[in-house]
C-alpha cells in the first residue's frame, strides 16, 4: 500500500475507483450503532495489459475484508460483477443462433 501511495499513477486508480462509488451511489456514510464493528477494506492493484503483454493502465479495486474463512477459497483473486460488451454481443449472438429467448431483468 504505501508503495503504491508513492507512484502517481496507483494514486489516479484509486482516486478514479472512489469517484465510480460516488457517481453510482455504492454507498453512503452513516454513524456506526452501538456494539457493532465496521467491515475492513482493502485495495487490490492489478496491472491491466495489452496482447503484448505491455502494461496500458494501472487498476485499483477496494475490496471488503467480510468474509468467512472457508477451504479452497482464494481471497486474493478479486471477482466484480461486471459484464463487457463483447461477452454481451457473444452471449446474444449465441441466443439467437441457438434460437432462445433472451429476457431482460432491470433490477
Amino acid at each position: 500500500m504505501s508503495e503504491a501511495l508513492q507512484d502517481e499513477s496507483w494514486v489516479d486508480a484509486m482516486q478514479k475507483e472512489l469517484l465510480q462509488f460516488r457517481l453510482k451511489k455504492v454507498w453512503i456514510l452513516v454513524d456506526l450503532p452501538n456494539g457493532k464493528r465496521a467491515i475492513g477494506t482493502k485495495w487490490v492493484y492489478k496491472n491491466k495489459k495489452d496482447e503484448r503483454g505491455v502494461v496500458v493502465r494501472n487498476k485499483a479495486r477496494l475490496v471488503t475484508l467480510g468474509y468467512r474463512q472457508e477451504e479452497r477459497i482464494y481471497y486474493d483473486e478479486v471477482f466484480a460483477l461486471v459484464a463487457r460488451i463483447e461477452a454481451i454481443k457473444i452471449f446474444l449472438a449465441f441466443a439467437s443462433y441457438m434460437g432462445f429467448i433472451v429476457c431482460w431483468i432491470i433490477f
